[in-house]
């Protein structure tokens, strides 16, 4: 694979007009989300409608049912956000507490081998235990960003990077750059809610 910077200006210059404007929409979302702005939702919106068609288009269902899953997430997201939740307050971020991300990660790990499993045998897929660890994860942590779950950033940078792996298997040069940039946002949002919840904490 061609790391150069030809290779790079090439493989981005392959990108779409649409496809272009959705990784901007998407890197919107994480900053606004890093700063628990309502707003982040609304670009987590227009950026996966945007993939949902793009990923359609290709075929790729498995990807476009994902993002249609992130679309009804930005609503509920927002919804959530906006409203307070149960108590009707601003949503704080909380934290869970060891046993309960354990308890997730193994749930999402069988889960993961199972979904691999039935697409490794019944489907053509490529990768299928790396892109179903992907998708899996991805609901959870996507639930988790709703909610103000702080640990949510950690899934992510793990997701992320598994990503990346998975994009460098199948050869996506201009997807790898940008999961890269995701990872590092996950680290830039992760610091940002920890000082928020303990700013919280000290009231």
């Amino acid at each position: 694979m061609d790391f150069s910077y030809q290779g790079i200006v090439e493989a981005f210059s392959q990108m779409s007009g649409w496809e272009v404007l959705a990784v901007v929409f998407g890197i919107a979302y994480i900053l606004l989300a890093a700063k628990e702005s309502l707003w982040s939702w609304l670009f987590a919106f227009l950026s996966t409608i945007i993939y949902t068609l793009l990923f359609w288009e290709g075929a790729l269902l498995s990807s476009s049912l994902l993002n249609f899953y992130y679309m009804g997430m930005a609503v509920y997201g927002f919804i959530l956000w906006r409203s307070g939740g149960e108590k009707g307050e601003e949503l704080e971020v909380t934290r869970w507490p060891i046993k309960k991300n354990i308890i997730t990660i193994l749930s999402g790990s069988v889960l993961t081998l199972i979904l691999g499993t039935l697409s490794d045998t019944y489907t053509d897929a490529n990768f299928a235990y790396l892109d179903t660890f992907v998708m899996v994860f991805s609901v959870i942590a996507t639930w988790m960003l709703a909610n103000k779950i702080l640990e949510n950033w950690f899934y992510w940078m793990v997701i992320d990077s598994t990503a990346i792996v998975l994009y460098w298997k199948s050869g996506y040069l201009a997807t790898i750059i940008l999961f890269m940039l995701y990872v590092i946002l996950a680290f830039y949002a992760y610091f940002s809610w920890w000082k928020t919840y303990h700013v919280h904490r000290s009231e």
